[in-house]
C-alpha cells in the first residue's frame, strides 16, 4: 500500500515538473528560427538579407517600414500590426522580387 502511494506521489511530481509545452514547429516566439510566417506567433518570419537565417519577429508598428502580405513565407520587413495598413506602391517587379516596401499607417488617421 505504501509503495502504491509513493508511486502516485512520485508520478504526480513528475507531471507537475514538466514545463508547459512549447512549440517546436509552430507557435514559435520572437527570435526563433523559422521557414514560414505561419510558424510564428506573430505571423512574421523575417530575414535581414537573402543569405541570412530567418527568425520570428514582431509585426511592424505604426510609422515603421513594412511589407504587404504576400504568398512567400518570409519577409524582409514584417507586415503591420492588426488595425494598420501597409501603404505601398505595388509594382510587378517588386511583387515578384519581394521588394515592394511601404510604411504602416492607421487607416483612421486623416491625411493632411
Amino acid at each position: 500500500m505504501e509503495a502504491i502511494f509513493f508511486i502516485l506521489v512520485f508520478m504526480s511530481g513528475l507531471i507537475l515538473a514538466v514545463p508547459a509545452s512549447k512549440g517546436l514547429i509552430f507557435d514559435l516566439d520572437h527570435g526563433e528560427l523559422c521557414l514560414q510566417s505561419a510558424q510564428c506567433k506573430s505571423n512574421c518570419c523575417h530575414r535581414e538579407s537573402g543569405v541570412s537565417l530567418a527568425r520570428c519577429a514582431p509585426r511592424a508598428a505604426e510609422f515603421q517600414k513594412c511589407s504587404p502580405l504576400h504568398l512567400y513565407g518570409v519577409y524582409y520587413h514584417c507586415p503591420c500590426e492588426n488595425g494598420l495598413n501597409c501603404e505601398v506602391d505595388r509594382t510587378i517587379v517588386g511583387t515578384i522580387t519581394n521588394a515592394d516596401f511601404g510604411w504602416c499607417k492607421d487607416p483612421k488617421d486623416v491625411a493632411k
